[in-house]
């Protein structure tokens, strides 16, 4: 297939940038997104021109780091989908594909689709681990923890922390990653000990960040390419309610 590609291109977080557009033909259809751009930075390589940057390590759904807006989405238009997986069967012959960063204050533009989204390993610097001294590994069994309860913590624990969130939603809120690695730990028996102080941390970092307050609109959800659900950001709410009013008591 034959693209039209028009892609963000700054050279770095204090330049301005633009949209520069770029022809690429004999597209493979079964290639994925980020292959695709392996082609186009061979081809600019080899016209002595400057490759596009974009981050890219596992490409396989893994490790968040494809953050790429497509077309106006992150990830691209599909759902539960990272850019890694995203393949070109998806678009049509003579298509024009928009290729941007994240749009974020926290997450500022390094070079052309790369951002720097270390406030993100911040927050989790502030609370996202447990630090009981438990010794020894016990064995996976002896602390009983519920299936359902279980299940929960797996499911927010699957994500990734790509800021799909982040770039989705209109207010740039990050409500969505804390709540999921707010939630995985407080479900979790070997959160406990930690508990209040890791939830008021965390959000105090997030506010610190610059990220945008959370008004309700789901389209984190809809974008995130692990399908974390806003049913955490509920719980990040009582966990914080609860954890101000015991340190109100103290």
């Amino acid at each position: 297939m034959n693209l039209t590609l028009k892609v963000w291109r700054q050279k770095n977080s204090s330049a301005k940038g633009t949209f520069e557009t770029y022809q690429l033909d004999n597209v493979d259809v079964h290639a994925s997104f980020l292959e695709m751009f392996d082609v186009l930075n061979e081809k600019l390589i080899n016209e002595g021109k400057e490759p596009v940057a974009f981050d890219h390590d596992c490409r396989e759904g893994i490790c968040g780091t494809c953050s790429m807006v497509i077309n106006g989405r992150a990830h691209g238009p599909l759902q539960n989908t990272t850019t890694c997986q995203l393949h070109m069967r998806h678009f049509k012959d003579g298509d024009t594909i928009v290729v941007e960063p994240w749009r974020s204050k926290a997450f500022p533009v390094l070079k052309d689709l790369v951002v720097d989204r270390g406030a993100f390993d911040r927050i989790i610097a502030a609370g996202g681990f447990v630090s009981v001294n438990t010794g020894q590994a016990p064995d996976a069994n002896t602390i009983p923890v519920k299936k359902e309860k279980a299940e929960l913590a797996f499911d927010a624990a699957a994500c990734i922390g790509c800021g799909a969130c982040v770039a989705a939603c209109k207010n740039s809120s990050a409500m969505l990653f804390v709540s999921a690695k707010v939630s995985h730990l407080a479900l979790l028996p070997q959160g406990n000990a930690e508990r209040y102080s890791r939830v008021l941390n965390m959000v105090a970092q997030m506010d610190k960040e610059g990220f945008g307050s959370c008004t309700n609109t789901n389209a984190c959800e809809a974008e995130c390419p692990k399908g974390i659900s806003v049913t955490n950001i509920a719980r990040l709410n009582r966990e914080y309610l609860a954890a101000s009013l015991a340190a109100q008591k103290k």
